[in-house]
């Protein structure tokens, strides 16, 4: 099982150097990647958590964690794909894996923040069409000598896309969502599934949805990874937090990681909500610690 952290770049800090400390740390204490998360606006429940304390731009966080560290791979969970161009996002994105020499994930979603995407200028009843049209988009700009593409929302011919990522055919797309919607998306789409909070019972039905419509579409579903996103903190009393699985004595998380495992899970992209810079480095410390460098 590989092991993700989130950089708290969307919890208001005021100095920017706790949160490339954070990123610095996982990869010190043997995570093997760092994840950020993508809002543009603090309307809804980021307002309401935030007001107008600073929530960073994702991917220039993401690059600066890139710049500073050597091992870790970079993952974003998860860029909303309605709320960016996806040319302009492919040449971002593109750039970020050929500087951080192929260390990229990428994360995405359709968002669900209707102020958020109004303000934005984007359309929220065709936010899945235009993700599925990104997603198409990105991976002909990254793997097509003569790039070109005719869809609903964007055409383009005779041009040249340059640089290409180093991992080819691009870097890994990781389809957020649990919805019917989403899932579809994952099988027909996705190099992998990136869910949140999935229990064990759900995570087994819609890892079974994700692979019959894989194959359905004529993909081998066995090749698309499962990457979930959790709430992370190692206790000292027995949980029972249904909703956060990997929130228990670290007996608790070692059992939870095994159930994983034996899912076929890849990885676990862990975070710590709050905006307590020594809660979070204790809690990574300690998860280092007792689960990371454990014997077995």
């Amino acid at each position: 099982m590989k092991f993700g952290f989130i950089v708290p770049h969307n919890f208001g800090l005021d100095d920017p150097d706790d949160v490339l400390t954070i990123g610095k740390r996982a990869e010190e204490l043997g995570f093997d990647s760092v994840w950020v998360n993508h809002h543009i606006l603090n309307v809804g429940y980021i307002f309401d958590r935030l007001g107008s304390k600073p929530y960073y731009d994702a991917l220039t966080v993401l690059t600066w964690v890139a710049a500073h560290t050597e091992r870790v791979r970079l993952g974003t969970t998860v860029l909303v794909l309605p709320y960016l161009n996806p040319l302009v996002l492919a040449k971002t994105l593109a750039t970020l894996d050929v500087m951080s020499k192929g260390r990229l994930n990428v994360g995405v979603g359709v968002g669900a923040l209707r102020p958020e995407s109004d303000a934005l200028g984007s359309v929220f009843e065709t936010r899945g069409r235009y993700a599925d049209e990104s997603i198409k988009i990105m991976k002909e700009l990254w793997s097509s000598e003569d790039p070109e593409f005719d869809g609903e929302f964007f055409s383009f011919s005779g041009v040249k896309f340059s640089p290409t990522p180093v991992q080819k055919p691009g870097p890994p797309i990781l389809v957020g969502g649990a919805s019917p919607a989403a899932l579809r998306r994952v099988a027909t789409l996705g190099d992998g599934w990136h869910p949140m909070r999935q229990s064990v019972e759900d995570l087994t039905q819609n890892t079974q949805t994700i692979r019959r419509l894989a194959e359905e579409a004529g993909r081998d579903g066995s090749e698309i990874t499962v990457t979930v996103r959790t709430e992370l903190d190692v206790t000292e009393s027995l949980s029972d937090d249904s909703e956060s699985p990997m929130i228990g004595t670290a007996d608790q998380l070692r059992a939870t990681i095994e159930q994983y495992e034996e899912l076929g899970v890849d990885e676990l992209v862990l975070s710590v909500s709050t905006d307590d810079v020594d809660r979070i480095e204790r809690t990574q410390d300690r998860f280092a610690e007792q689960i990371i460098h454990k014997p077995s």
